[in-house]
């Protein structure tokens, strides 16, 4: 989810498309949480790993 934010944050400052700019900073925050809670041992929705 963090390569994917990345890339929609990319690809809409390169187009300038606002909206993919918006959901590439969610998605990429969504993936950054993900990870932190995943790093730290905690299970997420029941599942250890989210790949």
């Amino acid at each position: 989810m963090i390569v994917l934010g990345i890339v929609l944050l990319i690809i809409g400052f390169i187009a300038k498309i606002a909206i993919l700019w918006t959901i590439g900073i969610i998605v990429l925050v969504i993936g950054v949480v993900l990870f932190a809670l995943g790093a730290a041992g905690r299970e997420i929705g029941g599942r250890r790993h989210w790949f």
